[in-house]
């Protein structure tokens, strides 16, 4: 058995061998860095949603200043024909 192995089951097993308060602190701990950790991933999925979104909307503009049908824009990057219409210069 290699040594990280062997230490993390060390580690829980004088983690059960505590007592009341001190395993409900250490459960709330986990918790806290459960719920940070997911956290931090929903908001890289968010920033990851977001930049796609923000490189779809470039790629409409550049289209539509180059003069290309609504529809052509609608299939390349996938936005709505409303969206692009509302990308459109006043």
């Amino acid at each position: 058995m290699n040594e990280p192995t062997l230490k993390k089951a060390m580690t829980t097993l004088e983690f059960l061998s505590q007592d009341a308060e001190a395993r409900r602190l250490y459960e709330a701990r986990q918790k806290y860095l459960h719920d940070e950790a997911s956290m931090i991933e929903g908001a890289r999925t968010e920033g990851k949603a977001k930049g796609v979104l923000e490189g779809k909307i470039e790629v409409a503009k550049n289209m539509l200043s180059m003069g290309l049908d609504i529809q052509l824009i609608v299939k390349a990057t996938g936005l709505s024909e409303e969206e692009i219409h509302a990308l459109k210069p006043m």
